[in-house]
């Protein structure tokens, strides 16, 4: 970790640590003040030493937190910093994805090191998107890329998951598989998944349009496979990109969406009701204003936002708005859905989905309105699988591989995971 990157962590564990201490101290005085109010005005003498001397101890105790924590963050750094950045180790590559997923927005703002840029990922390195650095990267490119945009908190080694169990092969992911099955050159993304996914669609279709640029071969098709919110990502993209006529989208030809909440993501509505209603008391107000700073990318879950109007207005819109932005028309659009339990029409698996994700989000299709038309032929679902397998399944590889290539003789009936649409 270099030297800014391990200051940058320790004041945002001290700035952290003080900020918590602060909702707990205002919970006590709610607490205090509705008990001395049934006492009053008796009471008075006792609330007023009370009051200070909690003042006074909360006070000693957040000012000795955070100078011993930046006094020995600055110890760390002068000790143990290294030339190496964070994110170069799997642990640190993901520990900096969750924190970008829970207070990214308020990095970015900050200027933080911490804060993770947009870019394509090489040996857990980002990769300039320069001619001579994609050639380093890419020795092999073809004129067909597959960009991969992870989802929430997730990393670009993300995509490996169970990578060593399928086929008998040390390294099987889509992307290892459409670039020998189908010759696609493979490109993984990693960005700062606390920002609105507008402003993460806005930095991903500059970001294609300055790769394809300077790509080391004529660019013939570009395809886009996103998880989760990566789906949401990749469509806010496509609509800025053709707004601003950015040359890559001439050449965009399918987009994938896996487990994508294009309808909004049931727990972010229900943490959002949660935190409705806990600020509606004094005693857990400071509790909700906790919850409350969960990150912009985060809260733009609760109904798909993709647009920076839809966040704006978010206030004034009951519903989802993922029916205003239409798809891209010159691409096919695939849509793929999973529940934990077998068939999607379990009333288990229509409540909870694949835990994260319910199915009639992740199809777009909704009876209170914001339906998204994707073609019956365009959508799959799998059951048996939690959001996260998603990510690397033979079963969903194969759906990818028959949508891309209609000669294929894969199918996807692999084992019993399929569920017929």
């Amino acid at each position: 970790m270099k030297p800014e990157e391990m200051r940058a962590a320790g004041l945002l564990a001290a700035r952290t640590f003080a900020d918590t201490l602060s909702r707990v101290e205002q919970v006590h005085h709610a607490v205090a003040a509705r008990a001395f109010a049934l006492t009053a005005p008796a009471s008075v003498p006792a609330r007023v030493v009370h009051d200070g001397i909690a003042t006074g101890v909360y006070a000693a105790i957040r000012g000795a937190g955070l100078a011993a924590g930046l006094a020995a963050n600055e110890l760390v750094v002068a000790a143990t910093a290294s030339a190496r950045p964070i994110g170069s180790t799997p642990r640190s590559n993901l520990a900096l994805a969750v924190l970008n997923a829970t207070l990214g927005d308020e990095l970015a703002d900050q200027g933080s090191p911490l804060a993770i840029p947009m870019a394509v990922r090489g040996a857990r390195a980002d990769v300039a998107p320069r001619r001579e650095t994609l050639e380093d990267t890419f020795p092999k490119a073809t004129s067909k890329l597959a960009v991969f945009v992870h989802g929430l908190g997730e990393t670009e080694e993300s995509w490996r998951l169970h990578a060593d169990g399928y086929d008998g092969a040390t390294e099987s992911t889509y992307g290892s598989r459409l670039a020998q099955d189908l010759g696609y050159t493979p490109v993984f993304l990693r960005y700062n998944t606390g920002l609105h996914i507008s402003e993460n669609g806005r930095r991903l279709t500059t970001l294609l349009d300055d790769v394809t640029a300077a790509w080391p071969a004529p660019v013939a098709e570009v395809i886009l496979v996103g998880h989760s919110m990566g789906g949401l990502v990749a469509r806010s993209a496509c609509h800025y990109a053709q707004q601003r006529s950015h040359s890559w989208v001439s050449t965009l030809r399918h987009v994938f969406y896996l487990g994508s909440p294009h309808l909004g993501a049931g727990l972010e509505q229900w943490v959002g009701h949660l935190s409705g209603v806990l600020a509606k008391l004094n005693e857990s107000r400071p509790l909700a204003s906790v919850l409350d700073r969960r990150s912009a990318g985060i809260k733009d879950l609760r109904a798909g936002y993709l647009l920076d109007e839809h966040w704006h207005d978010a206030g004034l819109r009951p519903k989802s708005p993922g029916g205003d932005v239409p798809l891209i028309p010159w691409a096919n659009h695939y849509a793929v859905s999973a529940t934990v339990t077998t068939s999607r029409r379990n009333p288990l698996g229509r409540l909870v989905g694949d835990l994260l994700v319910q199915p009639a989000s992740a199809r777009g299709g909704s009876r209170r309105g914001g339906h998204i038309p994707f073609p019956a032929e365009h959508m799959r679902h799998f059951g048996g699988l939690h959001h996260f397998r998603l990510l690397n399944h033979p079963a969903v590889y194969a759906a990818i591989r028959e949508w891309l290539d209609s000669t294929s003789s894969l199918r996807t009936e692999v084992g019993s995971t399929l569920v017929p649409v």
